[in-house]
């Protein structure tokens, strides 16, 4: 890496290096299975090949594990995992939210529709139980049922905090603030996979709580990027009002009411990209969103000591914390 590669290349490379071996199981293990109907296997074979980039949660499970002096490869079976279960909750929220593109690219539901995305979205979540299963049969009783607990646990969260999120679709009476208690539950499988990267490395209880702390915060703040990210993308925005909740800094921006007068007047009729200029224009001058980027700041620095006590990985921790406010400051 070069001194003045942006941050964000940086970790993309590092969590990619660090992923691939169960990005390449969970792959494999999908498409070994025998599926007979042609769409279904189409799909699947399109997420793969086209969508499929999520190596974040592997990725950070080998950091974790490494944190607190484990062997990174002792992850990648759960890794894989957490790829066909992460990536099955996703199709099913793009089925929820009616997210056609994402990333530039069709989305499972946007090419092949409702009915196949909720499929593929389902035979990914059976293969990730099936080989989560397998992952850990091998480990102590004790061992076993923290891993399987955690992740039921958070997944349980995670549909929960969906569940919620979605009974204001379409609404604009959503506060910033309630919206971003959501998204802290949201981030449930980013504290799980920290806690189970740090299990899987024989960390010490304290070690597991600090790593902990250290997934959730660095889930919300990712999160949060993303919610900057969306008001960004004209399409994005304009399926998020129609379909979703509006980006985080939006709803924040909302607590102006002349700020919120012109947003709601301009999210009117088609969403161009002059319109999403002046909303843009609108929501980076407003006080509320310098808060929340100041909060994002505090979450960096707290993030920052939470880990200070670790010895291994500290310049990878730190790196992933500071990504998520480059361009935002």
């Amino acid at each position: 890496m070069t001194p003045d590669e942006k941050i964000v290349k940086q970790v993309v490379a590092l969590l990619r290096q660090r992923g691939q071996k169960a990005l390449e199981l969970s792959k494999k293990t999908i498409l070994n299975e025998r599926i007979e109907y042609a769409p279904l296997r189409e799909a699947l074979q399109y997420f793969i090949d086209e969508v499929w980039l999520k190596v974040l949660h592997p990725g950070l499970l080998s950091v974790y594990c490494e944190a607190v002096g484990g062997d990174p490869d002792e992850t990648t079976q759960i890794g894989a995992s957490m790829v066909l279960l992460v990536g099955a909750a996703d199709i099913h929220d793009d089925v929820i939210d009616q997210s056609t593109m994402k990333d530039h690219s069709p989305t499972i539901f946007g090419k092949f529709g409702k009915d196949i995305a909720v499929l593929a979205g389902d035979a990914l979540l059976i293969e990730g139980v099936y080989l989560l299963f397998a992952a850990t049969a091998r480990f102590p009783e004790s061992k076993r049922t923290k891993i399987l607990g955690l992740i039921k646990q958070a997944f349980f969260d995670l549909s929960s905090a969906e569940a919620y999120e979605a009974s204001y679709r379409g609404r604009l009476d959503m506060s910033g603030k309630v919206y971003l208690e959501i998204i802290k539950r949201k981030v449930a499988v980013a504290e799980a996979t920290a806690k189970i990267g740090a299990i899987l490395g024989e960390g010490t209880a304290n070690e597991i709580e600090i790593l902990g702390d250290y997934g959730h915060t660095l889930g919300l703040l990712l999160t949060i990027r993303d919610e900057f990210i969306d008001v960004f993308e004209p399409n994005e925005l304009a399926n998020r009002n129609e379909k979703e909740i509006l980006p985080l800094p939006i709803l924040y921006t909302f607590e102006n009411p002349e700020r919120r007068e012109k947003i709601v007047q301009l999210l009117k009729d088609k969403l161009t990209q002059e319109k999403t200029e002046k909303i843009l224009d609108i929501v980076m001058e407003a006080n509320e969103t310098h808060q929340l980027k100041k909060e994002m700041k505090r979450l960096v620095s707290h993030g920052v000591r939470e880990v200070a006590s670790l010895e291994a990985c500290r310049n990878i921790l730190d790196l992933l914390l500071q990504s998520t406010i480059e361009d935002l400051k």
